[in-house]
Protein backbone atom coordinates (compact mmCIF):
# COMPACT_ATOMS: atom_id res chain seq x y z
CA UNK A 1 0.00 0.00 0.00
CA UNK A 2 1.69 3.23 -1.34
CA UNK A 3 1.18 6.07 1.61
CA UNK A 4 -0.72 9.35 0.75
CA UNK A 5 -0.12 10.95 3.77
CA UNK A 6 1.82 14.29 3.71
CA UNK A 7 2.14 15.48 7.02
CA UNK A 8 2.17 12.55 9.31
CA UNK A 9 3.98 14.62 12.39
CA UNK A 10 1.07 16.77 13.01
CA UNK A 11 0.36 16.26 16.46
CA UNK A 12 -3.07 15.46 18.13
CA UNK A 13 -3.84 16.46 21.47
CA UNK A 14 -6.84 15.42 23.48
CA UNK A 15 -7.67 15.86 27.06
CA UNK A 16 -5.25 14.57 29.51
CA UNK A 17 -7.59 12.75 31.55
CA UNK A 18 -8.46 10.76 29.14
CA UNK A 19 -5.40 9.61 27.56
CA UNK A 20 -5.19 5.66 27.92
CA UNK A 21 -8.86 5.33 28.49
CA UNK A 22 -11.42 4.10 25.40
CA UNK A 23 -13.11 7.50 23.91
CA UNK A 24 -16.34 4.86 23.37
CA UNK A 25 -19.30 7.18 25.71
CA UNK A 26 -20.57 3.80 26.45
CA UNK A 27 -17.44 2.60 28.04
CA UNK A 28 -15.87 5.49 29.62
CA UNK A 29 -18.80 6.56 31.42
CA UNK A 30 -19.20 2.75 32.88
CA UNK A 31 -15.48 2.99 34.92
CA UNK A 32 -17.43 3.88 38.10
CA UNK A 33 -14.83 6.20 39.48
CA UNK A 34 -16.72 9.06 39.73
CA UNK A 35 -16.53 11.07 43.06
CA UNK A 36 -20.43 10.99 42.50
CA UNK A 37 -20.56 7.34 42.25
CA UNK A 38 -23.53 7.39 44.59
CA UNK A 39 -25.47 10.46 42.60
CA UNK A 40 -27.27 8.96 39.32
CA UNK A 41 -27.74 12.43 38.42
CA UNK A 42 -24.07 13.48 38.92
CA UNK A 43 -23.08 9.96 37.02
CA UNK A 44 -25.54 11.37 34.40
CA UNK A 45 -23.76 14.32 33.77
CA UNK A 46 -20.06 12.56 34.26
CA UNK A 47 -21.13 10.35 30.79
CA UNK A 48 -22.73 13.28 29.03
CA UNK A 49 -19.36 15.01 29.90
CA UNK A 50 -17.27 12.46 28.46
CA UNK A 51 -19.41 11.58 25.61
CA UNK A 52 -19.19 15.11 24.52
CA UNK A 53 -15.03 15.13 24.98
CA UNK A 54 -15.51 11.61 23.18
CA UNK A 55 -16.88 13.56 19.83
CA UNK A 56 -14.93 16.32 19.73
CA UNK A 57 -11.62 14.05 19.84
CA UNK A 58 -13.66 11.93 17.15
CA UNK A 59 -14.08 15.60 15.12
CA UNK A 60 -10.58 16.31 16.26
CA UNK A 61 -9.06 13.12 14.19
CA UNK A 62 -11.63 13.54 11.51
CA UNK A 63 -9.74 17.35 10.87
CA UNK A 64 -6.28 15.59 11.28
CA UNK A 65 -6.95 12.75 8.74
CA UNK A 66 -8.89 14.94 6.33
CA UNK A 67 -5.98 17.84 5.92
CA UNK A 68 -3.58 14.89 5.79
CA UNK A 69 -5.24 13.68 2.65
CA UNK A 70 -3.66 14.38 -1.11
CA UNK A 71 -4.80 16.63 -3.63
CA UNK A 72 -6.12 13.65 -5.76
CA UNK A 73 -8.16 11.65 -2.72
CA UNK A 74 -11.98 12.00 -4.29
CA UNK A 75 -10.20 10.40 -7.59
CA UNK A 76 -8.94 7.03 -5.63
CA UNK A 77 -11.53 3.94 -4.70
CA UNK A 78 -13.09 4.40 -1.63
CA UNK A 79 -12.72 1.45 -0.26
CA UNK A 80 -9.03 1.34 -0.79
CA UNK A 81 -8.64 5.00 0.72
CA UNK A 82 -10.77 3.38 3.78
CA UNK A 83 -7.76 0.97 4.20
CA UNK A 84 -4.76 3.48 3.81
CA UNK A 85 -7.57 5.72 6.86
CA UNK A 86 -7.54 2.80 9.12
CA UNK A 87 -3.36 2.44 8.79
CA UNK A 88 -2.71 5.96 9.39
CA UNK A 89 -5.37 5.91 12.19
CA UNK A 90 -4.26 3.66 14.61
CA UNK A 91 -0.45 5.59 13.82
CA UNK A 92 -1.89 8.88 15.11
CA UNK A 93 -3.28 6.73 17.87
CA UNK A 94 -0.40 4.84 18.94
CA UNK A 95 1.73 8.07 18.73
CA UNK A 96 -1.25 10.19 21.06
CA UNK A 97 -1.22 7.03 23.79
CA UNK A 98 -4.94 7.21 23.51
CA UNK A 99 -7.33 4.50 22.95
CA UNK A 100 -10.63 3.84 20.61
CA UNK A 101 -12.58 1.10 20.19
CA UNK A 102 -13.60 -0.67 16.96
CA UNK A 103 -16.84 1.16 16.16
CA UNK A 104 -15.15 4.36 17.06
CA UNK A 105 -12.46 3.95 15.11
CA UNK A 106 -14.70 3.57 12.35
CA UNK A 107 -16.90 5.97 13.12
CA UNK A 108 -13.80 8.43 11.96
CA UNK A 109 -12.97 6.90 9.06
CA UNK A 110 -16.31 7.24 7.70
CA UNK A 111 -16.31 10.62 8.98
CA UNK A 112 -13.38 11.20 6.66
CA UNK A 113 -15.11 9.15 3.66
CA UNK A 114 -18.06 11.47 4.13
CA UNK A 115 -15.80 14.94 3.55
CA UNK A 116 -14.07 12.99 0.68
CA UNK A 117 -16.83 11.53 -1.14
CA UNK A 118 -20.43 12.88 0.71
CA UNK A 119 -21.67 15.49 2.44
CA UNK A 120 -19.32 15.75 5.16
CA UNK A 121 -20.92 15.76 8.43
CA UNK A 122 -24.39 15.59 7.09
CA UNK A 123 -23.59 11.68 5.54
CA UNK A 124 -25.52 10.18 8.55
CA UNK A 125 -28.20 12.26 8.49
CA UNK A 126 -28.93 11.96 4.76
CA UNK A 127 -28.42 8.06 5.33
CA UNK A 128 -31.44 8.10 8.18
CA UNK A 129 -34.81 6.85 6.11
CA UNK A 130 -36.90 8.13 9.32
CA UNK A 131 -35.69 11.63 8.38
CA UNK A 132 -37.94 13.95 6.60
CA UNK A 133 -36.30 17.57 6.95
CA UNK A 134 -32.82 18.32 7.73
CA UNK A 135 -32.38 22.22 8.39
CA UNK A 136 -28.77 23.64 8.67
CA UNK A 137 -28.99 27.26 9.78
CA UNK A 138 -25.82 28.30 9.89
CA UNK A 139 -22.51 25.95 10.88
CA UNK A 140 -22.88 25.42 13.97
CA UNK A 141 -27.00 24.26 14.05
CA UNK A 142 -28.54 21.57 12.27
CA UNK A 143 -32.09 20.27 13.56
CA UNK A 144 -33.94 17.59 11.73
CA UNK A 145 -37.42 16.31 11.67
CA UNK A 146 -38.73 13.05 12.38
CA UNK A 147 -42.23 11.82 12.47
CA UNK A 148 -43.54 15.42 12.49
CA UNK A 149 -41.42 16.59 15.47
CA UNK A 150 -38.59 19.03 14.78
CA UNK A 151 -35.38 18.60 16.85
CA UNK A 152 -31.75 19.85 17.41
CA UNK A 153 -28.44 17.71 16.70
CA UNK A 154 -25.35 17.42 17.83
CA UNK A 155 -23.97 17.82 14.39
CA UNK A 156 -21.87 20.48 13.58
CA UNK A 157 -19.29 22.31 10.82
CA UNK A 158 -16.12 23.56 11.34
CA UNK A 159 -16.77 27.38 10.30
CA UNK A 160 -18.75 28.33 7.16
CA UNK A 161 -15.96 27.42 4.57
CA UNK A 162 -16.73 23.85 5.58
CA UNK A 163 -20.44 24.41 5.52
CA UNK A 164 -20.15 26.16 1.96
CA UNK A 165 -17.66 22.90 0.34
CA UNK A 166 -20.99 20.99 1.22
CA UNK A 167 -23.48 22.72 -0.13
CA UNK A 168 -20.76 23.68 -3.25
CA UNK A 169 -20.87 19.53 -3.77
CA UNK A 170 -24.17 19.12 -3.34
CA UNK A 171 -24.89 21.87 -5.79
CA UNK A 172 -22.99 20.54 -8.45
CA UNK A 173 -24.66 17.32 -8.53
CA UNK A 174 -27.54 18.85 -9.97
CA UNK A 175 -25.92 21.24 -12.78
CA UNK A 176 -26.73 24.36 -10.70
CA UNK A 177 -24.57 26.62 -9.37
CA UNK A 178 -24.21 28.90 -6.00
CA UNK A 179 -22.11 31.72 -5.63
CA UNK A 180 -21.80 35.70 -5.07
CA UNK A 181 -23.51 36.04 -8.06
CA UNK A 182 -25.87 33.51 -7.89
CA UNK A 183 -26.67 33.00 -3.99
CA UNK A 184 -29.46 31.44 -4.06
CA UNK A 185 -30.45 27.89 -5.44
CA UNK A 186 -33.67 25.02 -5.69
CA UNK A 187 -32.43 21.55 -7.14
CA UNK A 188 -33.22 17.72 -6.66
CA UNK A 189 -30.43 15.35 -6.07
CA UNK A 190 -29.60 11.73 -7.62
CA UNK A 191 -31.50 10.26 -4.47
CA UNK A 192 -34.69 12.50 -5.24
CA UNK A 193 -33.86 14.95 -1.98
CA UNK A 194 -35.00 18.57 -2.66
CA UNK A 195 -32.72 21.11 -1.69
CA UNK A 196 -32.51 24.67 -1.00
CA UNK A 197 -29.58 26.76 -0.36
CA UNK A 198 -29.05 30.80 0.10
CA UNK A 199 -25.55 31.95 1.20
CA UNK A 200 -24.38 35.50 2.50
CA UNK A 201 -26.11 37.41 1.29
CA UNK A 202 -28.57 37.65 1.77
CA UNK A 203 -28.61 35.12 4.56
CA UNK A 204 -27.16 37.32 7.30
CA UNK A 205 -25.66 34.80 9.96
CA UNK A 206 -24.19 32.24 7.68
CA UNK A 207 -25.10 29.85 4.94
CA UNK A 208 -28.70 28.34 4.93
CA UNK A 209 -29.45 24.94 3.72
CA UNK A 210 -32.82 23.04 3.89
CA UNK A 211 -33.21 19.18 2.45
CA UNK A 212 -36.61 18.41 2.14
CA UNK A 213 -36.26 14.16 2.42
CA UNK A 214 -38.21 11.38 0.76
CA UNK A 215 -38.27 7.92 2.01
CA UNK A 216 -36.59 5.16 0.36
CA UNK A 217 -40.25 4.27 -0.91
CA UNK A 218 -43.43 6.85 -1.92
CA UNK A 219 -46.22 6.33 1.07
CA UNK A 220 -48.87 4.29 -0.58
CA UNK A 221 -52.58 3.93 0.87
CA UNK A 222 -51.81 1.50 3.40
CA UNK A 223 -49.43 3.78 4.68
CA UNK A 224 -51.79 6.53 5.54
CA UNK A 225 -54.50 4.23 6.65
CA UNK A 226 -51.77 3.16 9.42
CA UNK A 227 -50.38 6.35 10.09
CA UNK A 228 -53.91 7.89 10.89
CA UNK A 229 -53.75 10.66 7.87
CA UNK A 230 -57.55 9.36 6.82
CA UNK A 231 -59.92 7.00 7.16
CA UNK A 232 -60.74 3.37 5.39
CA UNK A 233 -63.92 5.59 4.00
CA UNK A 234 -62.44 8.31 3.01
CA UNK A 235 -59.47 6.40 1.04
CA UNK A 236 -62.46 4.69 -0.89
CA UNK A 237 -64.43 7.48 -1.61
CA UNK A 238 -61.15 9.67 -3.26
CA UNK A 239 -59.87 6.12 -4.86
CA UNK A 240 -63.46 5.87 -6.63
CA UNK A 241 -63.39 9.60 -7.28
CA UNK A 242 -59.76 9.05 -9.05
CA UNK A 243 -60.75 6.24 -10.69
CA UNK A 244 -64.27 7.99 -12.42
CA UNK A 245 -61.77 10.91 -13.44
CA UNK A 246 -62.73 13.41 -11.06
CA UNK A 247 -60.76 16.78 -10.98
CA UNK A 248 -58.91 17.13 -7.89
CA UNK A 249 -56.69 20.15 -6.32
CA UNK A 250 -55.11 18.93 -2.28
CA UNK A 251 -54.72 22.10 -0.48
CA UNK A 252 -52.34 22.25 2.66
CA UNK A 253 -49.54 24.68 3.97
CA UNK A 254 -45.63 23.80 3.46
CA UNK A 255 -45.24 20.31 5.29
CA UNK A 256 -48.50 19.38 5.55
CA UNK A 257 -48.13 16.02 3.43
CA UNK A 258 -50.03 17.32 0.09
CA UNK A 259 -47.15 15.47 -2.50
CA UNK A 260 -47.31 12.77 -0.49
CA UNK A 261 -51.31 12.61 -0.61
CA UNK A 262 -50.68 13.09 -4.23
CA UNK A 263 -48.55 10.78 -5.27
CA UNK A 264 -50.32 7.90 -2.61
CA UNK A 265 -53.78 8.81 -5.10
CA UNK A 266 -51.87 8.30 -8.08
CA UNK A 267 -51.63 4.69 -7.77
CA UNK A 268 -55.36 4.29 -8.30
CA UNK A 269 -55.01 5.59 -11.96
CA UNK A 270 -55.72 2.85 -14.83
CA UNK A 271 -51.81 1.97 -15.74
CA UNK A 272 -53.59 2.55 -19.52
CA UNK A 273 -53.60 6.06 -19.38
CA UNK A 274 -50.94 8.37 -20.13
CA UNK A 275 -49.90 10.52 -17.71
CA UNK A 276 -48.09 13.90 -17.83
CA UNK A 277 -46.62 15.52 -14.61
CA UNK A 278 -44.97 18.75 -14.67
CA UNK A 279 -43.22 20.46 -11.73
CA UNK A 280 -41.16 22.47 -10.39
CA UNK A 281 -38.89 20.27 -8.81
CA UNK A 282 -39.71 16.76 -9.63
CA UNK A 283 -41.12 14.79 -6.70
CA UNK A 284 -44.03 13.11 -8.01
CA UNK A 285 -43.21 9.29 -8.51
CA UNK A 286 -45.66 7.29 -10.17
CA UNK A 287 -46.28 3.37 -11.12
CA UNK A 288 -48.06 3.64 -14.43
CA UNK A 289 -45.45 2.84 -17.18
CA UNK A 290 -46.89 5.55 -19.41
CA UNK A 291 -45.77 8.31 -17.88
CA UNK A 292 -44.45 12.00 -19.40
CA UNK A 293 -42.20 13.64 -16.62
CA UNK A 294 -41.38 17.30 -17.59
CA UNK A 295 -39.51 19.70 -14.90
CA UNK A 296 -39.35 23.51 -15.67
CA UNK A 297 -35.88 25.17 -15.52
CA UNK A 298 -34.39 28.49 -14.28
CA UNK A 299 -32.92 31.02 -16.26
CA UNK A 300 -29.41 31.96 -16.00
CA UNK A 301 -26.04 30.76 -17.31
CA UNK A 302 -26.68 31.66 -20.74
CA UNK A 303 -29.85 29.69 -21.22
CA UNK A 304 -33.98 30.43 -21.37
CA UNK A 305 -36.18 29.46 -18.50
CA UNK A 306 -38.52 27.46 -19.21
CA UNK A 307 -41.90 28.29 -17.13
CA UNK A 308 -44.38 25.99 -15.52
CA UNK A 309 -46.93 28.07 -18.26
CA UNK A 310 -44.80 26.74 -20.95
CA UNK A 311 -45.03 23.50 -20.12
CA UNK A 312 -48.64 23.23 -19.16
CA UNK A 313 -49.59 24.58 -22.72
CA UNK A 314 -47.04 22.20 -24.46
CA UNK A 315 -48.62 19.22 -22.91
CA UNK A 316 -51.92 19.87 -24.10
CA UNK A 317 -50.30 18.86 -27.67
CA UNK A 318 -48.92 16.02 -26.40
CA UNK A 319 -52.03 13.89 -26.14
CA UNK A 320 -52.02 13.47 -22.63
CA UNK A 321 -55.88 11.77 -20.90
CA UNK A 322 -54.29 13.24 -17.17
CA UNK A 323 -52.39 16.62 -16.28
CA UNK A 324 -50.77 16.54 -12.82
CA UNK A 325 -49.27 19.55 -11.63
CA UNK A 326 -46.95 19.37 -8.82
CA UNK A 327 -48.14 22.40 -7.81
CA UNK A 328 -49.57 25.82 -9.01
CA UNK A 329 -47.63 28.85 -8.08
CA UNK A 330 -48.46 30.87 -11.05
CA UNK A 331 -49.74 31.83 -14.39
CA UNK A 332 -50.05 27.90 -14.72
CA UNK A 333 -53.19 27.81 -12.36
CA UNK A 334 -55.15 29.35 -15.44
CA UNK A 335 -53.42 26.99 -18.08
CA UNK A 336 -54.60 24.19 -15.97
CA UNK A 337 -58.23 25.17 -14.84
CA UNK A 338 -58.51 25.52 -18.96
CA UNK A 339 -56.89 21.78 -18.87
CA UNK A 340 -59.60 20.56 -16.47
CA UNK A 341 -62.01 21.84 -18.32
CA UNK A 342 -61.48 20.74 -22.16
CA UNK A 343 -61.40 16.78 -22.30
CA UNK A 344 -58.50 16.42 -19.71
CA UNK A 345 -60.57 15.05 -16.85
CA UNK A 346 -59.01 13.11 -14.14
CA UNK A 347 -56.64 15.96 -13.67
CA UNK A 348 -54.87 16.72 -10.14
CA UNK A 349 -52.40 19.72 -8.76
CA UNK A 350 -51.52 21.16 -5.24
CA UNK A 351 -51.87 24.31 -4.03
CA UNK A 352 -50.71 26.55 -0.61
CA UNK A 353 -53.89 27.39 0.99
CA UNK A 354 -55.38 26.54 4.83
CA UNK A 355 -59.18 25.80 3.60
CA UNK A 356 -60.71 24.50 0.77
CA UNK A 357 -62.30 28.21 0.36
CA UNK A 358 -58.91 29.91 0.48
CA UNK A 359 -57.57 27.42 -1.95
CA UNK A 360 -59.86 28.98 -4.99
CA UNK A 361 -59.22 32.59 -3.57
CA UNK A 362 -55.29 31.64 -4.22
CA UNK A 363 -56.11 30.73 -7.58
CA UNK A 364 -57.57 33.63 -8.06
CA UNK A 365 -54.88 35.52 -6.93
CA UNK A 366 -52.29 34.01 -8.80
CA UNK A 367 -54.13 34.49 -11.96
CA UNK A 368 -55.02 38.14 -11.73
CA UNK A 369 -50.89 38.54 -10.34
CA UNK A 370 -49.91 37.00 -13.80
CA UNK A 371 -51.96 39.97 -15.85
CA UNK A 372 -55.58 37.38 -16.11
CA UNK A 373 -57.83 39.93 -17.42
CA UNK A 374 -60.86 37.89 -16.58
CA UNK A 375 -63.78 39.46 -14.92
CA UNK A 376 -64.05 38.14 -11.37
CA UNK A 377 -67.45 36.18 -11.90
CA UNK A 378 -66.26 34.39 -15.47
CA UNK A 379 -63.05 33.07 -13.38
CA UNK A 380 -65.25 31.72 -10.66
CA UNK A 381 -67.95 30.44 -12.75
CA UNK A 382 -64.83 29.01 -14.58
CA UNK A 383 -62.91 27.41 -11.19
CA UNK A 384 -66.27 26.14 -10.21
CA UNK A 385 -67.05 24.00 -13.27
CA UNK A 386 -63.15 22.92 -13.82
CA UNK A 387 -62.30 21.77 -10.36
CA UNK A 388 -65.07 18.48 -8.65
CA UNK A 389 -62.94 18.42 -5.54
CA UNK A 390 -60.65 20.24 -3.05
CA UNK A 391 -58.67 17.81 -0.15
CA UNK A 392 -57.55 19.89 2.53
CA UNK A 393 -54.33 18.05 4.64
CA UNK A 394 -53.08 19.95 7.59
CA UNK A 395 -50.37 19.13 9.83
CA UNK A 396 -51.52 18.54 13.55
CA UNK A 397 -50.42 19.79 17.14
CA UNK A 398 -47.64 17.15 17.72
CA UNK A 399 -46.94 16.69 13.85
CA UNK A 400 -49.90 13.78 12.98
CA UNK A 401 -50.75 14.57 9.23
CA UNK A 402 -54.13 14.86 8.54
CA UNK A 403 -56.92 14.80 6.28
CA UNK A 404 -59.25 17.71 7.55
CA UNK A 405 -61.70 18.23 4.69
CA UNK A 406 -62.99 16.54 1.88
CA UNK A 407 -65.15 18.94 -0.27
CA UNK A 408 -67.29 18.51 -3.37
CA UNK A 409 -67.39 21.83 -5.51
CA UNK A 410 -71.19 22.17 -6.89
CA UNK A 411 -71.02 25.07 -8.48
CA UNK A 412 -71.79 28.94 -7.53
CA UNK A 413 -74.41 31.28 -6.04
CA UNK A 414 -74.20 34.99 -8.04
CA UNK A 415 -70.16 35.38 -7.43
CA UNK A 416 -69.42 32.89 -4.81
CA UNK A 417 -68.27 29.23 -5.33
CA UNK A 418 -70.38 26.71 -3.95
CA UNK A 419 -68.75 23.67 -1.86
CA UNK A 420 -69.80 20.51 0.59
CA UNK A 421 -68.14 18.76 3.01
CA UNK A 422 -68.33 14.83 2.51
CA UNK A 423 -65.58 14.25 5.12
CA UNK A 424 -63.66 15.78 7.57
CA UNK A 425 -61.36 15.79 10.96
CA UNK A 426 -63.04 16.87 14.17
CA UNK A 427 -60.78 17.83 16.69
CA UNK A 428 -61.56 17.40 19.98
CA UNK A 429 -58.96 18.57 22.34
CA UNK A 430 -55.34 18.36 22.90
CA UNK A 431 -53.79 15.57 24.90
CA UNK A 432 -49.64 15.99 25.82
CA UNK A 433 -49.22 18.36 23.25
CA UNK A 434 -50.50 16.28 20.64
CA UNK A 435 -54.01 16.84 18.51
CA UNK A 436 -56.65 14.43 19.30
CA UNK A 437 -60.29 13.95 17.11
CA UNK A 438 -61.83 11.98 14.81
CA UNK A 439 -62.81 10.77 11.33
CA UNK A 440 -66.79 11.73 10.31
CA UNK A 441 -68.88 11.35 7.19
CA UNK A 442 -71.23 14.42 7.22
CA UNK A 443 -74.59 12.85 6.20
CA UNK A 444 -74.24 14.79 3.02
CA UNK A 445 -74.47 12.11 -0.39
CA UNK A 446 -72.21 13.91 -3.00
CA UNK A 447 -74.02 14.96 -6.22
CA UNK A 448 -71.36 13.21 -8.40
CA UNK A 449 -72.51 10.17 -6.96
CA UNK A 450 -73.99 9.19 -9.98
CA UNK A 451 -70.91 9.52 -11.88
CA UNK A 452 -69.08 7.35 -8.95
CA UNK A 453 -72.15 4.97 -9.29
CA UNK A 454 -71.77 4.91 -13.96
CA UNK A 455 -68.20 4.48 -13.23
CA UNK A 456 -68.59 0.82 -11.05
CA UNK A 457 -67.43 2.35 -7.95
CA UNK A 458 -69.71 0.33 -5.84
CA UNK A 459 -70.27 2.97 -3.25
CA UNK A 460 -74.05 2.50 -1.82
CA UNK A 461 -75.70 5.38 -0.48
CA UNK A 462 -75.56 4.40 3.15
CA UNK A 463 -72.03 5.06 2.80
CA UNK A 464 -72.13 8.37 3.05
CA UNK A 465 -74.78 8.42 5.85
CA UNK A 466 -73.51 10.30 8.96
CA UNK A 467 -71.14 8.81 11.18
CA UNK A 468 -67.72 8.93 13.53
CA UNK A 469 -65.51 6.56 11.21
CA UNK A 470 -62.79 4.64 12.85
CA UNK A 471 -59.71 6.46 11.74
CA UNK A 472 -56.60 4.40 10.91
CA UNK A 473 -57.65 1.06 12.39
CA UNK A 474 -57.06 -1.21 9.85
CA UNK A 475 -55.31 -4.17 10.06
CA UNK A 476 -51.67 -4.36 9.64
CA UNK A 477 -51.25 -5.37 5.64
CA UNK A 478 -54.79 -4.89 4.29
CA UNK A 479 -55.69 -3.29 1.80
CA UNK A 480 -58.32 -0.23 1.27
CA UNK A 481 -61.45 -1.81 0.00
CA UNK A 482 -61.62 0.03 -3.14
CA UNK A 483 -59.36 -0.75 -6.19
CA UNK A 484 -56.24 -2.02 -4.73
Amino acid sequence: MSTVWHNPQRPITPAADLHGDSLDSSTASGNGSSPAAGNGAARGAERDERADVAAKYRRTLCRQLYAELPADAAQQDPDELSLQLEVRLESLLRDDGALLDDADQQTVIDMVIDEVFGFGPLGPLMRDAELSDILVNGPFQVFVEKKGQLSTTGVTFDDVPHLLRVIERMVSQTGRRIDASHPMVDARLTDGSRINAILNPPAINGPLLSIRRFGSRPLTADDLIKNQTLACEMLDFLAACVRTRLNIVIAGGTGSGKTTLLNALSRFIRSSERIATIEDTAEIELQQPHVVKMEARPGGDGRAAITMRELVKNTLRMRPDRIIIGECRGAETLEMLQAMNTGHDGSMTTIHANSPREAFSRMELMICLEGGDIPVWALRKQMASSIDLVIHISRQLGGARKVVSIAEVTGTEGDVISMQDIFRYEQTGVVNDVAVGHFEATGIRPNCFERLAAAGAGLAPQFFMRRQLAGGNQPAGASPRFGV
